[in-house]
């Protein structure tokens, strides 16, 4: 079993912002810029699943994408506390982060990983027939709405399903639902322009209001201007970072080309108490991705590979290998900060000299949860949290996302 060095919980929540901006990079440049969400902390903790159960070159490479080796007693403390932390579902807030793994049955498990997967962050292992296509589909969709709540999983294709070679399907999800520390009031929603990345102009429902928020204007190297502003969720355990471009000719790719996990920390230390206008689209998005196309980027090959691949770990028997990898990841801002329907009106605001944070144009968001202190053992461990719970980026296109 490879043995992990002592590493600080500073350092691991580094690590992990920065997987999941690399992640989200990918991911975004993958997806041709359309508007998207993904969760990299779901991602990461099957990742982590999958490093218990690795060998050889293929637990080397899954340790250079994350950053850190899983079988380090410190990286497991905090990653449990910090996922007992991130679902911790309250005032009015609903987190459901999960993985599973899906065996072929013929697959004789090893009872040292099938107990890992027990207890690591909502994890579990499901076996099913490789053979039988539409059962295997069925029974990953049946798992993707125990805890998404979806009903129906759009665009999913398992193309090496039905290869009697023994695979492992891994499917990762996050769901995120909360309710706005200040509400926007629905009487203020207008139907306002958004300028999209290719230019044109689309009417969007708008929200609006006015609030003391943390608020603060950066620059990349290279000069290019950007504002951030934090809006909190009721708790204030969760919030979210708005990105801007100052300009409506700098794109948002070029703002994102430089983020970094030490950006994202210099943001939640340097924003300041501001009061402003508060303009942003209700929107609610869905994605699925196909993982296999993202992580060869990351350095994991191996693991997809029938001859490379070495993960006795989760069984001594030959050829088993990740046949698919699929990540859903779902989000709603609406005027509550939950589902809610109503009438939207139109109305007039008065000018006024507050500060303006106006979402007209392509924006980045950063679901972000606080910093905790959580006691365990008699020993104090301050857990950063996960600085990125889900990345999202906001185009507006004609696509299948709900504006209204």
């Amino acid at each position: 079993m490879p043995t992990g060095n002592c590493i600080s919980y500073d350092e691991l929540k580094e690590l992990k912002t920065e997987f999941a901006i690399n992640l989200y990079q990918h991911l975004s440049k993958a997806e041709n810029r359309t508007n998207l969400v993904v969760s990299p902390a779901s991602v990461a903790v099957s990742l982590e699943l999958l490093q218990f159960g690795a060998q050889g070159n293929t637990f080397i490479e899954l340790q250079d994408a994350l950053g850190y080796n899983v079988h380090d007693q410190s990286v497991q403390d905090f990653s449990r506390t910090v996922f007992e932390a991130v679902t911790d579902s309250n005032q009015g807030t609903v987190v459901q982060l999960g993985c599973s793994f899906f065996v072929d049955a013929g697959v004789q498990l090893s009872p040292v990983f099938a107990a890992h997967t027990a207890h690591w962050a909502n994890s579990s292992l499901q076996q099913t027939n490789f053979t039988d296509l539409n059962r295997t589909t069925a029974q990953i969709q049946e798992w993707i709405t125990s805890n998404l709540g979806d009903e129906d999983v759009y665009g999913m294709s398992l193309e090496s399903a039905g290869s009697p070679l023994s695979q492992v399907i891994l499917v990762s999800t996050m769901y995120f639902k909360s309710t706005w520390q200040k509400k926007f009031s629905f009487m203020d929603t207008q139907m306002l322009p958004f300028t999209t990345a290719e230019g044109s102009t689309l009417k969007v429902p708008t929200m609006h209001h006015t609030a003391e928020v943390n608020y603060g204007q950066f620059q990349t190297a290279a000069l290019e201007g950007f504002s951030v502003v934090e809006l909190p969720y009721l708790g204030e355990k969760h919030s979210i970072f708005l990105v801007l471009p100052s300009h409506k000719r700098t794109s948002l790719s070029q703002i994102e080309s430089h983020l970094s996990a030490k950006t994202v920390t210099l943001w939640a230390s340097s924003l300041k108490r501001t009061k402003m206008d508060i303009f942003l689209p209700r929107f609610s998005i869905q994605s699925l991705f196909d993982l296999k196309t993202v992580f060869p980027a990351l350095g994991i090959r191996d693991a997809f590979d029938p001859i490379t691949a070495n993960f006795k770990g989760i069984s001594e028997q030959g050829s088993l290998y990740i046949s698919e990898a699929i990540h859903k990841a779902e989000i709603e801002i609406t005027e509550d900060g939950t589902k809610a329907s109503g009438a939207t009106a139109m109305v007039l605001l008065k000018r006024s000299r507050t500060s303006i944070f106006k979402a007209d144009r392509p924006f980045t968001f950063f679901l972000r949860q606080a910093n905790t202190g959580t006691r365990k053992d008699l020993i104090d461990l301050k857990c950063p949290g996960l600085e990125t719970d889900l990345h999202g980026v906001i185009q507006i296109t004609n696509g299948l996302d709900k504006l209204d």
